[in-house]
């Protein structure tokens, strides 16, 4: 199971956006500034990475399959993106060993966006996970957003967090939304199965996006744990217990929606305001990068064992 969205060839749920932002290009009224925001793992990077190959594949001899919003296989752009080859698309991002979208990553786009292209197609510019560019990153960017820019094209990738109004109105912003019901009927085709097959009911009702249910799927299928078999509270202690918050920097944020939805589901028993307490924590390791595993030891005595 693949889930990154570079390689999803089906798009679900955002048909109504791809075809008013593909209606715009074909008018020359496509935004250079475009901002998609919504929970991560709902879809956001994947509608961009779709309607990037819609317009960059419209000439090629495996074109976008536009009714069915689909990207063919052999479709030339979506193998050069693949590749991390193809001269029209960039693609900006936190860095594996790094904890913030760096300074040095926008100088050089800036310096590569100013080169001539190599054909007359557009330019696109995905940059995923703003809420991690530092403060001279955004800085340098707001500078460059500024600046005219023929043929270039701009999707920002915003996962709910805060963002700096200054980059958001510079944006035609879209808040991307699925109902729990939609979220479900997705995972379903993602897996092409039964999701009660794959994880227990107790945890669905937790998970909104299909991103987070199929990373969660993903990790457990290489465990000897069945996550079936496993309720909210077993699996929050289980996760503890294993450490598994220290294996997986993806499944680390979906560990914190679960404890937050826990914490809300169990707030008329919790004593002593822990609720509020725990939920400060988690912004708090969020923001300032605090030690987890203090948090999760405290949490797991005060609440799990009550």
């Amino acid at each position: 199971m693949n889930l990154q969205p570079i390689n999803q060839t089906q798009l679900f749920g955002y048909s109504k956006i791809f075809d008013e932002l593909f209606s715009l290009y074909n008018s020359n009224k496509l935004p250079s500034k475009i901002l998609f925001s919504g929970q991560k793992g709902i879809g956001k990077c994947t509608l961009a990475y779709h309607l990037i190959n819609c317009i960059l594949s419209l000439n090629e001899e495996n074109p976008y399959d536009i009714k069915n919003y689909s990207i063919n296989n052999n479709n030339r752009s979506f193998l050069l993106v693949k590749n991390e080859t193809n001269p029209n698309f960039t693609l900006i991002d936190v860095k594996p060993e790094k904890k913030n979208i760096d300074i040095n990553q926008i100088r050089n786009l800036i310096l590569n966006m100013k080169k001539s292209s190599f054909n007359n197609k557009p330019r696109f510019i995905l940059i995923d996970n703003i809420e991690f560019l530092n403060l001279n990153s955004i800085n340098a960017l707001l500078k460059f957003l500024e600046e005219p820019s023929e043929n270039i094209h701009f999707i920002l990738i915003h996962n709910n967090s805060k963002i700096l109004s200054t980059l958001k109105s510079r944006c035609l912003s879209f808040k991307l939304f699925l109902s729990n019901k939609e979220s479900l009927n997705i995972t379903k085709k993602l897996i092409d199965g039964n999701i009660e097959d794959k994880i227990n009911l107790d945890l669905i009702n937790y998970y909104f996006t299909p991103g987070n249910i199929l990373r969660l799927i993903e990790f457990f299928d290489k465990t000897d744990f069945e996550l079936k078999n496993l309720k909210l509270k077993e699996l929050l202690k289980l996760i503890i217990k294993e450490k598994i918050y220290k294996k997986n920097d993806n499944l680390k944020f979906i560990i914190y929606e679960l404890i937050e939805f826990y914490l809300i589901s169990k707030f008329i028993l919790i004593k002593n305001n822990y609720y509020y307490y725990f939920i400060n924590q988690i912004d708090n390791i969020k923001k300032f990068n605090l030690d987890e595993e203090s948090f999760f030891i405290e949490f797991k005595s005060k609440i799990l064992n009550e």
